[in-house]
């Protein structure tokens, strides 16, 4: 092992993609992650293409650098185990509601008991505080609640429509990372365990909220809510005479050299609109209108070669599959080809961050269902016996190896 945690043990009890994304960033970063599943799986082990029944590629990147143990947590030998591997754990993580915790007989004060210095993490849909406590929550759900699609619409979308991307579970899940290393470093100075709560809902209003709270933010209110900026129907990739280009035009600088490729160069001091942040943020629909109609007059290798000559933030627009291609992340080494024992040659992408000494990396590649069952039962003590008997029983599952 290596990386800031190694050395920290992690029973992750989570299905999906928000807890299992929030471990296996704690899992790069060096920690022991024992995800344990229940006897059919987890089901995202199905979504997506696969070269074998429970490898999909939706598993494989949200699910690596852990090992898989199958308990059956409904059943007394199942919750017994459970509570054996959290007696040798630093923290438990888990994504089902808190009330489906207490009915397994594994409230906080139950894991406590068997591990009293443990962090004990729910990441969730809605605080417990609130008339939504025992609400079922996903992304799709929480994107609409927390107001996305609505501000899709008002940005010139003919619908409301989700983001194209699980946003809150990867939002959340890098919460929930975060409140796991947090809790950490507060136990190692107070030698505290605790639980922590993250739920989604509040997470994503805060996230969101953030940009758009705007004049709602002050009592009375002095204005709407809405980020002008962002909800600009012209804020998107500006087609051009061949394609299309991501262009910001953000500070002073920037605006007076972009007004001088255009043939403008006078309106930063003629148009009292266009000089300054405030007046330009008041006035960004005219501004972004202007940009649109001046990119589509050169082709997009025109364009990107002036914006950058005049220090002009400019990306291209990429797809899936020229993102792949980008000769950045090749560079930097982004994408990594490794042999997975079972599931042959993958794509993998590295850990994003770089760490002069600690450097986090890929510990093991995402395993199979069961596939650490008879290593972990051993490490919190059973014999085989008890093992196979368990098997037996249904309580675990011993993958073939």
């Amino acid at each position: 092992m290596s990386g800031p945690l190694a050395g920290v043990r992690i029973v992750d009890v989570t299905t999906v993609l928000m807890g299992p994304y929030a471990t296996q960033i704690l899992g790069d970063l060096g920690a022991d992650v024992i995800k344990v599943e229940p006897p059919g799986g987890d089901s995202v082990r199905g979504i997506g293409a696969a070269r074998h029944p429970g490898m999909a590629g939706v598993f494989l990147h949200a699910n690596r650098s852990k090992r898989s143990i199958v308990l059956d947590l409904k059943q007394p030998a199942g919750r017994e185990a459970l509570l054996r591997l959290a007696a040798g754990a630093d923290v438990l993580i888990y994504n089902v509601r808190p009330q489906a915790m207490a009915r397994l007989g594994l409230d906080y004060e139950a894991v406590a008991r068997a591990s009293p210095k443990i962090l004990y993490v729910g990441v969730y849909g809605y605080g417990q505080a609130g008339p939504y406590a025992a609400k079922p929550a996903y992304d799709d759900l929480i994107q609409g609640a927390v107001g996305i699609p609505t501000l899709g619409v008002l940005a010139g979308a003919e619908v409301p429509r989700y983001t194209p991307s699980a946003m809150a579970d990867r939002i959340v899940g890098m919460a929930a990372a975060n409140a796991v290393s947090a809790g950490l470093f507060h136990r190692e100075r107070t030698g505290r365990g605790q639980a922590i709560d993250v739920p989604m809902f509040e997470t994503m209003a805060q996230f969101i909220l953030g940009d758009h709270m705007q004049g709602q933010t002050f009592d009375p209110p002095l204005g709407p809510a809405g980020y002008a900026r962002l909800l600009n129907e012209h804020r998107r990739p500006y087609a051009t005479k061949d394609g299309h280009l991501c262009v910001l035009v953000y500070n002073d600088k920037q605006w007076q050299k972009f007004f001088e490729l255009i043939g403008r160069a006078e309106l930063m001091q003629s148009d009292p609109r266009f000089a300054s942040i405030t007046g330009r943020t008041e006035h960004i629909r005219e501004l972004y209108r202007m940009v649109a109609e001046a990119m589509a007059t050169r082709t997009s290798a025109e364009w990107t070669a002036a914006l950058e000559a005049a220090d002009i933030p400019v990306m291209p627009m990429h797809t899936m599959e020229s993102l792949m291609q980008d000769p950045h992340l090749r560079a930097v080494g982004f994408f990594q080809h490794v042999q997975h024992p079972s599931e042959g040659r993958l794509t993998m992408m590295a850990v994003p961050s770089a760490w002069s000494d600690s450097q986090p990396e890929i510990t093991r590649l995402a395993p199979r269902l069961g596939e650490h069952s008879v290593e972990l039962l051993r490490e919190a003590g059973y014999g085989d016996d008890q093992i196979v008997a368990m098997a037996a029983g249904g309580a675990t599952f011993l993958a073939s190896q």
